[in-house]
């Protein structure tokens, strides 16, 4: 097999429009057992790494050859490497038939592996790093999920309670440092952020890389959070771990790059600038749990939630209420403090209680709940009206008594509304006129085990 090389230097920031046109995506799939292709493509990035990359790849390719049961291929990704790591690495080429080269002109771990595993055709793709700090006995329970359909991203922890470590004092305070600072900001369950030993599924890959911007070593960090929030399942796997003490990583530039992008995900997530809807799965592979994917979160979750949010709305409500009476009518104040309690109560709504995230359609869901808001004005204005005709001078409490009865049946009304009419997954699926599902591409591999 010949070398490949790529003109990767010019490989600028990943931007949302490159996102495939689907909208979500398939149901996971057990990859099957006996093909020919390739399903693992294990990613290798070295920079500077003539001594160790020959070591690394064979004792690598040795372990796959003997345990993995699926074909794969092992991708050295040249990081712009100034002494003979790209001749060490054409000459693994020339040794095995698995073994293919990517080179990069730019550094930046996080650009080589969103440069390899974007170009991949594997149905699962890893990375390890170069010194095999990670024992390879962790390798097939990091894959085994991926290929099952069981999860889309695994990752190595070296902060689990079966995992051993053997690294200094320092590393260790700044691993376990940095993992608190990203659940106390980022909210991430994950335990071990930077662990050098990944894997991810084809199809999650082409959606979520471009979403990943950081080139550098945060890159781990981002990738993981983001498949996260997006309720993409993370398996992680303990791992034995020998810390290498020949390690080249700028400590103190790691650390500040790691806390700008802790910064700058943590204010698109707040901000709902990413389309993470987008990397959304089906609840699973029978036509029953595809009845229960459109409803987000299942009918219980959504009662409590949008209970939740109703009783807020009501207190909310009921204060703005009272605070115009002051200065205005019976019907203007409640007109007014209905709109105003209508429009963050769908917004909470929108994303609490029916799990609908970004930008996209946010326009058109406050204007659906504003005619719902429309219906419950009626109903309100209606009941105050009945009062007044009834018993005109009617103290304040009696006011207040009749909206929230006339509040109760709005709200039932609204639930069903938004259920059915505004968050409905099925109405969504109608008005993009997208197919159910889509059967996944097979992989054509490049190369495969012998």
């Amino acid at each position: 097999m010949s070398a490949k090389t790529d003109p990767v230097g010019r490989e600028t920031a990943p931007s949302h429009e490159r996102l495939p046109s689907c909208e979500t995506l398939p149901s996971r799939r057990h990859l099957p057992s006996r093909t020919p292709t390739t399903v693992l493509d294990v990613v290798v990035p070295v920079y500077n790494e003539e001594a160790a990359l020959g070591p690394c790849v064979r004792r690598l390719h040795a372990f796959l050859t003997r345990h993995f049961p699926y074909g794969f291929r092992i991708t050295v990704a040249d990081n712009a490497s100034r002494d003979r790591t790209q001749e060490v690495a054409r000459e693994l080429v020339r040794e095995f038939d698995s073994v293919s080269l990517t080179r990069l002109e730019e550094k930046g771990r996080g650009r080589a592996l969103r440069t390899v595993w974007a170009a991949s055709d594997a149905p699962v793709r890893a990375y390890m790093d170069v010194d095999l700090s990670t024992d390879l006995n962790a390798l097939l329970p990091l894959v085994a999920p991926l290929i099952s359909g069981h999860s889309d991203v695994a990752t190595g922890t070296r902060l689990a309670s079966g995992s051993r470590v053997v690294r200094g004092p320092k590393r260790e305070v700044l691993s376990r440092g940095y993992n608190l600072l990203l659940r106390g900001s980022l909210a991430a369950r994950f335990s071990d952020a930077q662990c050098g030993f990944k894997a991810v599924r084809g199809e999650v890959a082409d959606r979520l890389l471009p979403l990943v911007q950081d080139n550098g070593w945060f890159f781990d960090t981002e990738l993981l959070v983001l498949a996260e929030r997006a309720g993409l399942r993370v398996h992680e796997v303990p791992v034995d771990w020998v810390d290498d003490p020949d390690s080249r990583v700028d400590i103190l530039r790691t650390v500040t790059d790691d806390l700008k992008g802790v910064w700058r995900v943590g204010r698109a997530l707040a901000g709902g600038a990413l389309p993470l809807d987008r990397l959304r799965r089906p609840f699973g592979d029978d036509p029953r749990d595809r009845e229960l994917a459109d409803v987000p979160g299942g009918l219980p979750r959504q009662l409590i939630g949008f209970c939740l949010v109703g009783a807020l709305s009501t207190l909310l409500y009921l204060g703005l209420y009272s605070l115009l009476r002051q200065g205005l009518g019976a019907q203007s104040a409640n007109a007014s403090a209905l709109l105003l309690s209508a429009l963050g109560n769908t917004a909470a709504n929108r994303r609490l209680t029916f799990g609908v995230r970004g930008r996209e359609r946010a326009v058109r869901h406050q204007a659906q709940g504003l005619l719902v808001f429309a219906v419950g004005l009626a109903l309100t204005s209606g009941s105050l009206a009945a009062l007044h005709t009834a018993a005109a001078g009617a103290p304040r409490s009696a006011e207040l008594a009749v909206l929230v009865c006339a509040n109760l049946a709005a709200t039932v009304l609204r639930f069903l509304l938004f259920r059915a009419w505004v968050f409905g997954r099925r109405a969504e699926r109608r008005e993009r006129r997208e197919p159910q599902e889509q059967p996944e591409p097979s992989a054509a591999g490049r190369s495969s085990r012998g």
